[in-house]
C-alpha cells in the first residue's frame, strides 16, 4: 500500500512527538511492505512567525491532497498572554477542522492496568474503563460570532447548530454504539440552552434507527461528576463541541497522563489524527515528553484512514509491551520505577520501532 501523509508537527514539544510517530510508521511500512510518503506543512505559532499565518495556504492545499494528516500540537505562552492577539496560533487548527470539514473528533480513553497508580482517582474506581468520546468539531460556540461591544466592557459569543450538524456526528457515535456495549450517553444542557434541546430531539429521533443502542440522556454537569464518581458506566459518549472539549480532558486525567490519549478528527472525505494534549512549550526540546499520544494516534490513522487493522495492533501491541516492561517517561513515572526504566521522547520511539 502507498499512501501520502500529510505531517503537521506544529509547536512546543509536537516537532519531537511527531518525529517519534514516523518513526513508528516508517517501521510499520518496512515489516508489512507498505509506503508511506510524508510531506511536511507549518502550522501554529510557527507558521505566524514565518508567514503570517496560522495556518498558510501552502499547509492546506498539502492537508487537502493527503490521505491523512498528522499534527503535533498548537500553541505558544506569548499568545496566551495576550488575548487582544488578532491572530492566534489556534487559529489554524479550527481553520483546518473547517476548511476540511472535520466535523467529528474521536477520543478514546482506555486505562492500562500497569498504570493504575499513576491516576489521581482509586485503582476499583477505574479499572477495565475503556471510553469512546465523540466529539461535534465545527459547530457551536467556537465557530459562532465572537464580538465586543459597548466600548469593550460587554462581549458575546454565539453558539449555533443545525438538526444536519447534530445528526452527522450522533450517526458516528451510534455506529461505535453498536460495535461495542451498546450503550450512549448524549450530553447536553437541555434545562438551559436551546442548542442542547436541538441536540436531545434530534439524538431521540435517530435513536430509533438503532433501537439496539441504549441512549441515556445526561446533562453535562452530572457527566462531568459521574466521570470523576463512576467512569466505568460510559462506553461511548456523544457530545457538542465546548462540552466535548472540556469533558475530554477530564476523561484524560483518569488515564494518568494527557500524554496517553490519541484522537482523530474526521469528515467525508479527509481524517486527521493527534494526540489530545497542547504545546507544553516549557517542555520542548528537553527530550521529556511523553509520545505515546501521538504514536497511538498513527495507530488510529492505520485503522481508520488506511483500514490495516494489523499494522495497527502492532503498534498497540508494542506499546503494551513497554508499559508492561516498567519503561515510561519521566511525568508517568512512580516512585518505585526504576531510573534506567525512565526514557525519554526519542528512546520510547527507539524502543518501539524496534519491537515493531
Amino acid at each position: 500500500m502507498k499512501k501520502t501523509i500529510a505531517v503537521l508537527p506544529g509547536d512546543g514539544i509536537g516537532p519531537e512527538v511527531v518525529r517519534q510517530a514516523v518513526k513508528v510508521l516508517k517501521s510499520v511500512a518496512y515489516k508489512f511492505g507498505h509506503e508511506f510518503i510524508f510531506r511536511e506543512g507549518l502550522i501554529g505559532a510557527g507558521a505566524i512567525q514565518k508567514t503570517g499565518r496560522p495556518l498558510p495556504e501552502e499547509t492546506l492545499k498539502l492537508s487537502r491532497q493527503a490521505d491523512a494528516i498528522l499534527l503535533g500540537a498548537i500553541g505558544d505562552p506569548k499568545y496566551d498572554k495576550d488575548p487582544q492577539a488578532k491572530i492566534r496560533p489556534e487559529q489554524g487548527l479550527l481553520k483546518l477542522r473547517k476548511s476540511l470539514n472535520l466535523f467529528a473528533n474521536l477520543r478514546p480513553v482506555k486505562i492500562y492496568p500497569q498504570l493504575l497508580n499513576i491516576s489521581p482517582l482509586k485503582n476499583e474506581r477505574i479499572k477495565k474503563v475503556d471510553i469512546m468520546v465523540v466529539r461535534e468539531l465545527t459547530g457551536g460556540i467556537y465557530f459562532g460570532q465572537h464580538r465586543r461591544y459597548d466600548g469593550g466592557y460587554s462581549a458575546s459569543d454565539l453558539s449555533v447548530y443545525t438538526k444536519n450538524e447534530i445528526t452527522r456526528v450522533a450517526k458516528i457515535a451510534f455506529n461505535h454504539a453498536s460495535r461495542r456495549k451498546k450503550i450512549l450517553h448524549s450530553i447536553d444542557k437541555a434545562n438551559v440552552l436551546a442548542t442542547s434541546c436541538l441536540w436531545r430531539e434530534t439524538v431521540s429521533d435517530l435513536s430509533e434507527d438503532y433501537p439496539e443502542v441504549e441512549v441515556v440522556h445526561m446533562f453535562v454537569d452530572t457527566a462531568s461528576m459521574q466521570l470523576v464518581k463512576n467512569p466505568r458506566q460510559f462506553d461511548v459518549i456523544l457530545t457538542e463541541n465546548m462540552f466535548g472539549d472540556i469533558l475530554t480532558d477530564e476523561a484524560s486525567v483518569i488515564a494518568g497522563s494527557i500524554g496517553l490519549l490519541p484522537s482523530a478528527s474526521i469528515g467525508d472525505k479527509h481524517a486527521l489524527y493527534e494526540p489530545i494534549h497542547g504545546a507544553f512549550n516549557k517542555a520542548a526540546g528537553k527530550n521529556i515528553a511523553n509520545p505515546i499520544g501521538t504514536i497511538l494516534s498513527a495507530a488510529m490513522m492505520l485503522k481508520m484512514s488506511f483500514q490495516l487493522d494489523m499494522e495497527a495492533r502492532a503498534i498497540e501491541r508494542a506499546i503494551e509491551k513497554v508499559i508492561d516492561c516498567g519503561f515510561c517517561t519521566k511525568e508517568i513515572a512512580g516512585e518505585n520505577t526504576e531510573a534506567e526504566k525512565i526514557l525519554g521522547t526519542k528512546e520510547i520511539g527507539n524502543l518501539l520501532a524496534k519491537l515493531i
